[in-house]
């Protein structure tokens, strides 16, 4: 799995998009946006659009910096949300999850829940 997306260097890459446009879309793995950015901004005969990659390149840098961490996790890291959850924001939280977890594992081992019953808890516990 690859590492999750800084804010601050997409931030940077996008700033120094005023000089070589689209570094920080390939650096979100948007290809196709970064080639989108970088052809066009290569290309200083056509300077209307070259002009135009560039600034919304320093527009990508301004929404990258307001929109905040949890909101650019949301767009650009959502695998790491599903993986990591809210294990550095609510530490607490998952250990009272995995607690639980662990007593619904007891009850079942003992016979005192079905699987499925088990199943239908953990479920309820995890959503």
């Amino acid at each position: 799995m690859s590492q999750p997306k800084n804010r601050m260097i997409a931030c940077i890459l996008a700033l120094a998009g005023v000089m070589l446009p689209g570094l920080h879309k390939f650096y979100l793995g948007q290809v196709r946006w970064g080639l989108v950015y970088f052809i066009p901004g290569l290309l200083w005969a056509t300077f209307p659009i070259g002009l135009l990659v560039r600034i919304a390149s320093l527009c990508d840098a301004l929404l990258y910096f307001a929109q905040g961490e949890d909101r650019f996790n949301t767009a650009f890291n959502p695998e790491w949300q599903t993986v990591a959850g809210t294990s550095s924001a609510e530490p607490e939280k998952i250990g009272a999850i995995a607690t639980a977890l662990r007593q619904l594992d007891g009850l079942r081992q003992e016979g005192l829940i079905t699987d499925y019953e088990f199943e239908q808890q953990r479920r309820q516990l995890l959503g």
